[in-house]
């Protein structure tokens, strides 16, 4: 980190027996704790895990003392804490910039590997900050995509949710996409998707079906993933297979997880015109009468009648 970040001041320790005391202290403790917790390499899934691997263990080590001192690490460091300055309010950045342009694949490159953004900017220029396990990509000060860092070199790593918009006018090109593939094998993309898609398809032919598809995945950038792959079930059971359908069942879902708990009901689907109607307010008009068409129809027999007597002179 930088030091003026922090606003500290570096010197050198002085040379020799007189600055001996300085900074063995801190360096002995590093030791100590590389032997005791590195010592053998300890064994974890992620980068994340062994973060918190390491936070327990100095946790742990607070508690403890060091040589004969009365005190415990953390009790010393209580002491210290009131004369510590503030930590800055901006956090410090450790990521790497860069700077590339998006191209007609709606890709960037970041080292040897490639990552998706939005179909929008193709042909911008982003910014991208690479950390240790994940990159993070801005349109100017806004952040339009976020990928887990790619280890390998000449990897690809694309967002289904990034080309949706393309997809919607060219609905055939979405079975064969590559990042449908990379969606199916993250678990976004869930068996429940292929079962409805494959009813709206029967029902209403490859196109029709496929839109219907990338309609309710649109969804999701408004709806939490777990409420729309159950409405996307309740649907499917109903046989209802538009986007309106699976959306009004995702809302429901949702709502009565807000609710308190209650007698759990019979799951329904209800269209959206359906649901406006039964939410309109009364109608206090009162009914409508037909005694002016029942004058006309009088007037009528009555000038009929005349005219057959007349025909009959």
């Amino acid at each position: 980190m930088d030091r003026l970040q922090v606003g500290i001041e570096s010197f050198y320790c002085r040379p020799g027996i007189d600055g001996a005391h300085e900074k063995g202290g801190v360096e002995g403790q590093i030791g100590y704790f590389r032997r005791n917790h590195f010592t053998p390499v300890p064994e974890a899934d992620s980068l994340a895990e062994l973060n918190e691997l390491v936070d327990q263990w100095d946790l742990h080590d607070g508690r403890r003392r060091i040589g004969s001192r009365p005190r415990t690490i953390d009790e010393y460091f209580e002491v210290e804490r009131p004369l510590l300055m503030p930590l800055p309010e901006e956090p410090f950045e450790t990521g790497r910039l860069f700077t590339p342009r998006v191209d007609h694949d709606s890709q960037i490159a970041v080292r040897t590997n490639r990552y998706s953004v939005p179909v929008r900017l193709i042909g911008k220029r982003v910014r991208v900050v690479l950390h240790a396990s994940h990159l993070v990509v801005y349109d100017r000060n806004v952040e339009v995509a976020r990928h887990e860092r790619l280890i390998a070199k000449g990897g690809c790593r694309l967002d289904l949710d990034h080309y949706l918009e393309a997809l919607i006018r060219k609905p055939g090109a979405f079975p064969g996409a590559t990042a449908l593939e990379q969606a199916r094998s993250a678990g976004k993309f869930t068996p429940v998707h292929d079962a409805w898609w494959a009813a709206a398809v029967k029902a209403h032919g490859d196109t029709a079906g496929t839109r219907a598809l990338i309609e309710v995945l649109l969804l999701a950038r408004h709806l939490p993933h777990e409420h729309l792959v159950a409405g996307l079930a309740m649907a499917l059971r109903a046989g209802a297979l538009t986007a309106d359908a699976v959306a009004l069942e995702a809302r429901k879902i949702a709502q009565a997880e807000d609710e308190p708990a209650g007698a759990p009901g019979s799951a329904t689907v209800t269209f959206l015109h359906e649901w406006r109607l039964a939410h309109l307010p009364p109608d206090t008009r009162p009914l409508p009468s037909v005694t002016h068409y029942d004058q006309l129809l009088r007037r009528r027999r009555a000038s009929g009648g005349e005219h057959r007597e007349g025909e009959a002179q």
